[in-house]
């Protein structure tokens, strides 16, 4: 017996709900803790009904034994009470009976209830706010699009000196905002875990050239260098998310140049550690970041220069957002840096070659050709010279025009590289000294270029436009026709917008949908400067009239660019009927390309659901206008 009161006792020590029913659902068992619970005694449960009033029954499961486990909120004489249950059958006497073992869960259930309703509200908070950015957007860069287009036009017009510098401040600043507002909105992406990637072909060369290209004007304008170097063992086209890519790329140079004051930027890719690694590292020369600031250059909201006194804007973002989608596409990032001797960011990413991924030229074979590269800066000088010497070449470079006239007797050389930097004294020496010594004579000159008749009459056998491509250079060293003969005939770098001009003057019939009037006004000026036909359509609706109006004339338009934010019908439902009336009258594809300031990728992939053939962000850029409507011929998707 006092065994018996022992174990009765444990089991009431445990504080467990226990109670047992007979087949009958009669109760046989209860034990003080479901007394208390059912507000009877034990008596008085005893041969009565298995009975709590469920409030709320959770989900049951069996278990492979048998054990049947589920949670009650109960209406009890303690109040509602949430009891996890675990029942089994055991054998009581000669009977079967059910054994139901319950535990007080209240507390965890309010606690799991509690972290769920936060989990849910800050959910809804977070599309909340990416509605919020999204409208914000859209309202910000409407007014900023007119902004910076007009003043880009207003740039073609006769100003004097003093209002041509009034309208670049314009146009800066409101450049500045756009980078801003497409920061802040990028760093919404990644926080809410909706920064996408995609995985196509892109050629790497093209991409960073073109990077550095779009750079160019602004290093040139602080009286700075940028370069690039490629090597040559990385295959010509590779597959990943380009565009992605770029934007880590521009904001590690747009930082670089932001702090460097002399010297410049240089931009080189090769080959990294692992297969189908590539390592990528951008190095200045400007004021360098200090021990202590390296730590956290990475950290939202952090710079290197962030006192009070602090010479530099920005919010902080630049760096923390590139560090998440270098980490997003699966790479690493670091900083090697010495305060007043430059910084040098290099990262890497997996990027698998394309099947497709041939070299674009044919580099030339110098075989030992002596080159002497004559140049101030040491930016684009030795990328040149280490180009050069993968292609076979022994290069020499020297600062000044000077020490290039003393080299002059010290060997025969095969080409002369002079940089337009020395001056117009420094390189008309050069020219008149070398001219009869070397059998090419090349000029390195910003992207100002010279007349080319007087650089021929000099002496020069070609030129070389900053930043040097290097399909560029390897024309320049090839057995070719003259560069000058190539530019008379329109296959040189100077005769590329022309061509491009002449190519958009063929004229597109475009009908424009945009409600708002500065905007429609900004576009069509573009559009006619480009050599195209608008025709403005105020809204969805009259869009679509004026297509089919168009389609029943027999003089269909040839693209459509389609605001998608607009009264009446908007540009996604417009764009769906289009598609709908090409269906039904079995007429030809137009090309639509919506006009969104919507930064997210939902979006844009709503403009591509709804039959778009691609999108251009606002504010819009003349040059990404121009290469849309030019491609909207081309297979699949396009963006600009």
């Amino acid at each position: 017996r006092d065994a018996e009161e022992r174990a009765k006792s444990f089991v009431e020590a445990q504080g467990d709900v226990i109670v047992r029913r007979g087949a009958d659902g009669l109760i046989t068992y209860a034990n003080d803790a479901f007394c208390a619970l059912a507000g009877r005694s034990r008596e008085a449960l005893l041969g009565t009904p298995f009975r709590l009033a469920v409030a709320e029954q959770g989900d049951i499961a069996v278990l492979a034994d048998g054990t049947r486990m589920h949670d009650q909120r109960l209406e009890t004489a303690q109040g509602l009470r949430w009891i996890a249950w675990r029942e089994v059958a055991v054998r009581g006497g000669e009977r079967l009976e059910i054994q139901s073992v319950g535990r007080d869960v209240t507390d965890r259930a309010h606690t799991e209830r509690a972290l769920a309703e936060a989990r849910d509200q800050a959910e809804a908070a977070n599309r909340a706010k990416s509605r919020f950015l999204a409208m914000v957007s859209h309202e910000i860069r409407t007014p900023l699009n007119g902004i910076l287009g007009m003043a880009d036009l207003m740039l073609d017009t006769p100003l004097v000196p003093e209002q041509t510098t009034y309208v670049q401040a314009v146009k800066t600043s409101g450049d500045t905002l756009l980078s801003l507002i497409d920061e802040i909105l990028d760093f919404s992406k990644i926080e809410a875990g909706k920064l996408d990637l995609e995985a196509r072909p892109f050629g790497l060369a093209t991409l960073v050239e073109e990077m550095v290209e779009l750079l160019a004007p602004r290093v040139q304008a602080k009286g700075l260098e940028i370069a690039s170097y490629l090597d040559e063992r990385l295959p010509q086209r590779m597959i990943g998310d380009a565009a992605r890519l770029r934007q880590v790329l521009l904001n590690l140079a747009g930082n670089a140049i932001k702090f460097t004051d002399a010297g410049g930027v240089a931009v080189i890719v090769e080959p990294g550690i692992w297969p189908e690694e590539v390592s990528f590292t951008v190095r200045d020369t400007g004021i360098g970041v200090a021990p202590e600031a390296q730590a956290r250059i990475f950290f939202e909201f952090e710079q290197a220069d962030d006192g009070p006194t602090r010479r530099f804007g920005g919010t902080g973002l630049g760096l923390a957002i590139t560090k998440r989608i270098v980490e997003r596409m699966g790479g690493r990032i670091g900083l090697d840096s010495t305060p007043g001797a430059g910084s040098s960011f290099h990262f890497t990413v997996t990027l698998p070659s394309a099947a497709d991924g041939g070299q674009n030229f044919s580099p030339p074979r110098l075989n030992g050709a002596s080159v002497l590269i004559v140049a101030p800066s040491a930016i684009e000088a030795p990328l040149i010279a280490r180009r050069l010497g993968r292609w076979g070449a022994r290069t020499c470079m020297v600062p000044d025009e000077k020490i290039a006239a003393a080299l002059l007797p010290e060997r025969h050389w095969d080409a002369v590289l002079v940089d337009r930097a020395l001056g117009a004294t420094g390189v008309e020496a050069l020219a008149s000294e070398m001219g009869s010594v070397a059998r090419r004579l090349i000029l390195i000159t910003p992207s100002e270029r010279q007349e080319l008749a007087s650089l021929k009459a000099a002496g020069f056998t070609g030129y070389l436009v900053k930043p040097v491509r290097a399909q560029s250079l390897a024309m320049r060293f090839g057995d070719g026709a003259d560069p000058f003969e190539r530019e008379a005939a329109g296959e040189g770098p100077a005769a590329q917008d022309s061509k491009a001009m002449a190519a958009a003057k063929d004229g597109l019939a475009i009908l424009l949908a945009e409600d708002n009037p500065i905007n429609a006004l900004l576009a069509r000026a573009l559009l006619l400067r480009l050599g195209h036909r608008p025709t403005i359509a105020g809204n969805g609706a009259i869009a679509v009239e004026s297509w089919l109006a168009a389609q029943a004339a027999g003089t269909p338009y040839d693209v459509v660019l389609m605001d998608v934010s607009m009264p009446e019908l908007d540009g996604i439902e417009a764009a769906r009927r289009i598609r709908a009336a090409e269906r039904e009258g079995e007429c030809g594809r137009t090309p639509i390309l919506a006009l969104t300031a919507n930064a997210f990728a939902e979006d844009r992939e709503s403009c591509l659901a709804a039959g778009m053939d691609g999108f251009l962000a606002k504010p819009l850029d003349r040059e990404r206008l121009a290469a849309a409507l030019a491609s909207t011929r081309s297979a699949g998707p396009l963006a600009a």
